[in-house]
């Protein structure tokens, strides 16, 4: 898979590709071989993930054999993500359903990008995303926070939420979750306190090591 590399005013990359299946596969490696160019190989779990949803999604929604293309943009401590395709149909944010994995790839990425969006442009459309070039460590916990949390949020029908309110929602789902593992750790003989202070300190001394 072939690409084409700018730097000015940020280094950019544009990877063309098909809406295929196996073209989700070519187009994780040529995003590693790029973030590697670029020395930021530390965001390569979460890039490949959402890269994987997003392409996924223009194979499931668009139809396969379409062009589509991504273009990966360092901005200082972001990289940005942009999946264009040929459809001008804007993807929505939909509540889940018990076994549902229908906009999987637009929760993940609603949750876990600092920030997303979708736009309309001259030859169809572009959903978007920026990353943190955090530690890949990191970015895998998060990961598994926003799945347990999408499990909370499930229970309580506010999937379909985004913006502020789809923020207010994780905060409350956190708030929830924290407070069900007390009540586990209780009922089984626990110190609650003490759970939360190796918490915290575990939080730090990972933190710490980043």
């Amino acid at each position: 898979m072939s690409g084409c590399e700018a730097t000015e005013p940020h280094p950019r990359c544009v990877l063309p590709f098909a809406a295929a299946p196996a073209e989700v596969r070519l187009l994780r490696r040529a995003v590693v071989r790029q973030l590697t160019r670029w020395d930021v190989l530390i965001a390569a779990d979460e890039t490949e993930l959402l890269v994987t949803e997003l392409a996924t999604n223009v194979v499931k929604h668009v139809g396969a054999g379409g062009s589509a293309a991504l273009i990966l943009e360092r901005r200082g401590e972001r990289l940005r993500l942009e999946v264009h395709d040929q459809s001008p149909v804007l993807p929505v944010v939909r509540t889940a359903t018990c076994g549902d994995e229908s906009g999987r790839g637009l929760r993940l990425l609603a949750a876990t990008a600092v920030d997303w969006g979708t736009v309309l442009t001259a030859a169809g459309k572009a959903v978007w995303c920026e990353i943190p070039l955090a530690d890949g460590h990191k970015c895998r916990r998060v990961e598994r926070a926003v799945l347990a949390l999408e499990n909370y949020e499930r229970d309580a029908c506010v999937l379909g939420l985004h913006g502020r309110g789809r923020e207010v929602s994780l905060v409350e789902s956190a708030v929830e979750l924290i407070a069900d593992l007390l009540h586990w750790t209780t009922a089984r003989g626990h110190d609650p306190d003490d759970i939360l202070d190796r918490a915290q300190m575990h939080y730090e001394a990972v933190s710490a090591a980043a």
